[in-house]
C-alpha cells in the first residue's frame, strides 16, 4: 500500500474520531443545554457570554462535524478543529493557572476526566487535526500534479 492510500485512509479515521468526539460534545451539552449554560455562568472570564456560548458552542461543533464529512471542505474542517480544541484548551490552562474556581462544564463521560487528562485528550485531538491538515494538503498536491 502506498503513503498516499495510507495518509487518506488515516484521514478518514481522523475526521470520524474528530466527527464523534465533536457530535458526542455537542448532543452532551444540547440535551442538558440548561445546566450546561448553568456552568458556563460560573466559569470565570467567559460568564457574561455564557448564553452566546450554550447555543453556538454545540452549533459549531455540529457544523465542523459536518464538514469533515465532504473533501471539498475537510481541511477548513480540521482547521476549524485545531482552533477550536485549541482555544478551549489554553483556556482550560489559564484558568487552571489564574483562578480560584475552576468548574467544568464537560457533560458525560468526559465529565470524569481530570484536568490533566482533559488537556491530553484535547491536544491528541488537536494532534489528529493537525496531521488531517497536512496531509489533506499532500493528498492535493498530488493529485493536481
Amino acid at each position: 500500500m502506498s503513503f498516499k492510500g495510507i495518509h487518506s485512509k488515516l484521514v478518514n479515521l481522523f475526521s470520524l474520531l474528530l466527527t464523534i468526539l465533536f457530535v458526542y460534545t455537542a448532543v452532551s451539552k444540547l440535551v442538558h443545554l440548561d445546566i450546561f449554560q448553568w456552568r458556563l455562568e460560573r466559569m470565570p472570564y467567559i460568564s457574561p457570554y455564557a448564553s452566546l456560548i450554550s447555543w453556538g458552542m454545540p452549533f459549531l461543533e455540529l457544523v465542523i462535524a459536518g464538514l469533515l464529512w465532504f473533501p471539498k471542505y475537510r481541511n477548513m474542517a480540521f482547521y476549524a478543529s485545531f482552533i477550536l480544541l485549541g482555544l478551549f484548551t489554553t483556556y482550560i490552562i489559564v484558568v487552571l493557572k489564574y483562578s480560584d474556581s475552576i468548574p467544568c462544564s464537560c457533560g458525560g463521560v468526559i465529565s470524569a476526566l481530570g484536568w490533566r487528562d482533559h488537556i491530553l485528550l484535547n491536544v491528541s485531538f488537536m494532534v489528529l487535526s493537525l496531521l488531517g491538515i497536512l496531509w489533506s494538503k499532500k493528498r492535493y498536491n498530488m493529485q493536481t500534479n
